[in-house]
C-alpha cells in the first residue's frame, strides 16, 4: 500500500514538473495508432486491416518480449517485427525488459534504452527508433530528462487530445483497450482532434475476437479508423506526426 502511494506521488510529480512544453497546432487533425510490447495479433490481426485502410501506425518494441508470452498472450516474433519495418510501419521503443521507469535509476534506463536500441538495430539493418513509449505509462520525473536526451518525444496513457500547449516528454493517448473503450466518446474526442485541430494517439495491446482487457477487437480498429477518416484526420504512425507539426508550425 505504501508503495503504491509513493509510486502515484511520483506518477503526478511527473505530471507537472520537468515538463518539455511544446505546442501542437497541426493545420488538420491527426490521428495517429500505436500497439505497445507488442503482441503477434497486433500484427496477424491488426496488420491486414491498417493495410485494407492504406495507413501505418506505431509498434512500440521491447525486444526482450520477443517469442515470449504476455498477459497470456503470444508475443511477436522476428518475422512480425521485420514485417511490419518492411511494410512501413514505425517501430519504436519500450524499453528492453518491458519495465517500469518508476523501478528503474536513470543510468538503468539508459541501459535498456541501449540494450534495446542494439537489438532492434541488429534485426532490422541499422534502424534507429525516435519515439518513446512509457511501459504502464509509468512517467518519472528523473527519467524525462534520459528520453529527452535519446528521442523526439515521449508517449504516455493519460487520457486526452493533444492540442495546444503540450509535455512531448508525456504526450497524451486513449487506450484502445477493452476496459477503457467503454468509457470513451470516440466520436467526441475525433470530433475534438478535427476540430481544434490536434493530435488524437490511441494505444492498444493485442486485437482478437476476444482480446484481453488490454486489447481490442478487429471491430473496435476498425470503427475508430472509420471514425478518423469520416472526420478527414489525417492518419500518421507517431514519429511522422511529429514531423508533420513541425512543418505546420
Amino acid at each position: 500500500m505504501m508503495q503504491q502511494r509513493i509510486d502515484q506521488m511520483r506518477r503526478r510529480a511527473a505530471r507537472y514538473l520537468g515538463v518539455r512544453p511544446v505546442t501542437v497546432a497541426p493545420a488538420r487533425g491527426i490521428l495517429s495508432l500505436s500497439f505497445d510490447d507488442f503482441p503477434a495479433s497486433a500484427w496477424t490481426e491488426a496488420g491486414p486491416i491498417l493495410a485494407e485502410h492504406g495507413i501505418r501506425a506505431t509498434y512500440y518494441v521491447a525486444g526482450g518480449l520477443c517469442g515470449g508470452e504476455n498477459i497470456g498472450k503470444a508475443q511477436f516474433e522476428v518475422e512480425h517485427l521485420q514485417a511490419a519495418h518492411e511494410a512501413g510501419h514505425e517501430v519504436g521503443c519500450h524499453t528492453f525488459d518491458h519495465v517500469s521507469a518508476l523501478r528503474l535509476s536513470p543510468a538503468e534506463l539508459t541501459d535498456q534504452l541501449a540494450k534495446n536500441a542494439a537489438w532492434v538495430a541488429e534485426r532490422l539493418d541499422g534502424h534507429v527508433m525516435t519515439t518513446f513509449a512509457w511501459p504502464f505509462g509509468d512517467v518519472a520525473l528523473a527519467a524525462k530528462a534520459v528520453i529527452d536526451e535519446r528521442f523526439l518525444l515521449g508517449r504516455g496513457v493519460r487520457d486526452g487530445v493533444n492540442a495546444g500547449r503540450a509535455d512531448r516528454a508525456s504526450l497524451q493517448a486513449i487506450g484502445l483497450e477493452a476496459r477503457r473503450l467503454p468509457h470513451y466518446d470516440l466520436e467526441a474526442l475525433v470530433a475534438r482532434a478535427a476540430e481544434a485541430p490536434g493530435w488524437l494517439i490511441a494505444y492498444g495491446h493485442d486485437v482478437e475476437s476476444a482480446p484481453t482487457p488490454y486489447g481490442c477487437t478487429p471491430e473496435d480498429l476498425d470503427r475508430l479508423i472509420r471514425l478518423a477518416k469520416t472526420a478527414g484526420l489525417e492518419i500518421l504512425p507517431v514519429g511522422e506526426a511529429w514531423e508533420r507539426l513541425g512543418r505546420d508550425a
